[in-house]
């Protein structure tokens, strides 16, 4: 028997969030189906924070889906104001009707014996031209106002400016919104709210205090399997199973972006509009580009690939002139082979089940990684490109310290190698 709209926005219980998340391609763990259970439950907001890519906005429009709610998404940006978010008047549309009732106007005004009692007439009528007919509902007012039930999600809330954010608390708070020239609007059916945050700085207390808070980060080895499957790549099993492999490999890399699951599922269609069954690093080679958006990310992966591929390789010498050969063979077999291979088996179970471990190693090993001789402009260049603080050891509000950079004898001279490599390398 099909639901109706008011029951399918209840969740009967936290498997029943599992089971209908998945039927609609989205795969969560028992955390994060319980934070969606109490957002249902409690009418409260929820903070969604993480790395890009890992699935924060997708769970605002599959629970609407799931629920039979319509979506009303407010995408933030910097230099946005509130009536971008809010409301504003539709000041075209009161110019034309002032001018349609020019005549009416006339008449109301024709018997007054001064300029002061004609203006306190046309107050009297002033309401007309500031109410509901001449209103634009924005997003956040949509959503209270509206007479069918929503999802709202404010999407990539630290990207607001501040006051915009102090906007929200009256809507996160008490599910309203206030119009001067009208009234108080206060929503029948309160939204559920998704808001999102990349962590590109620190959002108020008073906004936190309002939210439930989860962050999310990447999965586990098994769950982003499962989400692969989900997607109907097309991929092979065992070739999806490699492949994700490969990926979390890439995110233990000092990279300044590490790949997203939504990047892997792209890799994944690729591979299979390729006629790809078996993976080899060199055509994973070939198609870098997809889940790498960095040049030098890009350098730093080709040179691990076929250590990420097979683990149990031999990588064979550069034979440089200089003598390095054996060191960067060396290096680059011992730090990103075993190293690497053994944090991807132990240190990626985090408490929740997303695997804390990449998302926060990876960025502070890339600053270590920088500070080496042969690699000094890094850490300058990065800093020149991003935000203030946005790589510290509070990285996307991960909790704990995380993994620390290994340092190991050869780790060096290899990196001086490879670097010696590239700056002779034809163009």
């Amino acid at each position: 028997m099909p639901q109706s709209t008011d029951d399918r926005s209840t969740f009967l219980s936290i498997d029943d969030v599992v089971s209908r998340f998945a039927a609609a391609g989205y795969i969560t763990d028992r955390r994060l189906a319980t934070t969606v259970y109490l957002v249902t439950r409690l009418n409260k907001p929820v903070l969604l924070e993480g790395p890009a890519g890992v699935g924060k906005t997708e769970l605002a429009k599959t629970l609407a889906e799931v629920t039979g709610r319509r979506l009303l998404r407010l995408q933030c940006y910097e230099g946005q104001d509130e009536t971008r978010a809010l409301y504003e008047w539709d000041y075209g549309k009161q110019l034309l009707y002032t001018q349609m009732l020019r005549e009416k106007i006339n008449d109301i005004i024709a018997d007054a014996p001064d300029i002061p009692a004609a203006v306190a007439r046309i107050e009297g009528h002033g309401a007309v031209f500031f109410s509901d007919h001449f209103l634009v509902a924005r997003p956040l007012l949509d959503a209270i106002r509206g007479e069918q039930p929503a999802v709202l999600l404010i999407d990539e809330v630290d990207r607001a400016d501040e006051a915009l954010e102090a906007v929200f608390l009256e809507c996160l708070g008490e599910f309203q919104v206030s119009v001067p020239e009208i009234g108080t609007y206060t929503a029948k059916t309160p939204p559920y709210v998704v808001l999102t945050s990349n962590n590109t700085r620190d959002l108020s207390a008073a906004l936190k205090r309002r939210c439930l808070h989860l962050f999310l980060d990447y999965p586990d080895a098994e769950r982003e399997l499962e989400i692969v499957r989900s997607k109907q790549t097309g991929l092979p099993e065992a070739a999806a199973r490699h492949l994700v492999q490969v990926v979390r490999g890439l995110r233990e890399l000092p990279l300044r972006k590490s790949p997203s699951i939504s990047e892997t599922i792209d890799w994944a269609r690729t591979l299979t509009v390729l006629g790809v069954d078996e993976l080899d690093a060199g055509v994973l080679a070939d198609t870098l580009n997809i889940v790498l958006k960095y040049e030098r990310d890009m350098q730093r992966a080709v040179e691990v690939l076929p250590r990420l591929v097979d683990p149990n390789r031999e990588l064979p010498g550069t034979g440089h002139s200089d003598g390095h050969g054996h060191g960067h063979g060396d290096a680059h077999e011992h730090g990103h082979g075993h190293d690497g291979d053994q944090e991807h088996q132990h240190g990626h179970a985090g408490d929740n089940g997303h695997g804390a471990g990449p998302g926060q190693g990876g960025q502070r090993g890339q600053g270590g990684g920088d500070r080496q001789e042969g690699q000094a402009d890094g850490r300058d260049a990065r800093a020149a490109m991003d935000r203030p603080g946005r790589h510290d050891e509070g990285y996307y509000g991960a909790p704990g310290p995380g993994p620390t950079r290994r340092t190991e004898p050869g780790q060096g001279q290899g990196s001086r190698s490879f670097a010696a490599l590239i700056r002779r390398r034809p163009g």
